[in-house]
């Protein structure tokens, strides 16, 4: 799998884990029509090929995750491009979503706006203990139009949620984890080998059974108990006839450690 996008740098860590860092640092990585295109194709490729990878990890370049939208751009826009750029956005948010493979982000700078929905839309985060959060959209008189106003009350309760969109103040890494925003809080020289030790556990186990589990999750807020039910039982099923099911419970018997081919 080979990309050569203008605003992301591609970096295979091992064979199993995938570093997309956003890499505008100029601008504190905030997000133009360059990367909105790139994050498309990205999810899209990697969706319909996952290939052997089994994690992947978003950060940004130095000191900064991603200050939102890049609003010197928009700027110069008509309605029409404006209203196109932000329904592209939309839809790269919603794609980073479905893709079956876990997404961990590490933020190890600001993450303003559109920054702090890529975060909502990965599986889970870690956090620079310096990092900054805010989904500001109201102070530039707009709504946060990438799920911001979905996603944030699914994390964080919908009160929390209202007051931070309301209010567009920033907060702390550190309130971003008592809020449930972020999973963990790093020292900012420890934040990617910190993110690299879970990405590591996630790749020791069966991917096809961790994406069909990151199927059966992400239904579970909007699911009521009967058709998440039967969705579960759905993607178990899916797991039973592959061959990392046999090897699992051999390896479980036999007092060793599994060998995982994702088949």
């Amino acid at each position: 799998m080979d990309f050569n996008f203008n605003s992301l740098q591609i970096e295979k860590h091992n064979k199993f884990i995938l570093i997309v860092t956003l890499s505008r640092p100029d601008v504190r990585n905030a997000i133009n029509s360059d990367m909105i295109s790139d994050f498309n194709v990205l999810w899209t490729e990697l969706t319909n090929e996952p290939s052997e990878l089994r994690c992947i990890i978003v950060t940004g370049e130095n000191d900064a995750f991603c200050a939102g939208a890049d609003l010197k751009e928009r700027k110069n826009m008509t309605m029409n491009a404006w209203k196109s750029q932000v329904s592209q956005l939309r839809q790269s948010i919603l794609s980073m979503m479905l893709c079956s493979i876990p997404i961990i982000c590490a933020v190890n700078g600001p993450a303003y706006g559109g920054g702090l929905e890529l975060i909502l839309a990965s599986d889970f985060a870690y956090a620079s203990k310096t990092a900054t959060f805010a989904q500001s959209e109201v102070k530039l008189g707009i709504i946060p139009g990438a799920l911001g106003t979905q996603n944030l009350p699914k994390t964080c309760g919908l009160k929390r949620a209202k007051e931070l969109i309301f209010s567009a103040e920033p907060f702390s890494a550190r309130e971003a984890y008592d809020w449930g925003i972020v999973n963990k809080v790093c020292e900012p020289e420890s934040l990617m080998s910190d993110v690299l030790i879970i990405a590591n556990k996630i790749c020791e186990n069966a991917p096809l059974a961790v994406r069909e589990a990151k199927k059966s999750l992400n239904i579970a807020l909007e699911s009521d108990t009967s058709t998440g039910f039967k969705k579960e039982f759905e993607y178990y099923q899916r797991t039973l006839t592959s061959k990392d099911r046999e090897e699992g419970i051999a390896a479980f018997i036999e007092k060793r450690k599994p060998v995982f081919i994702g088949e």
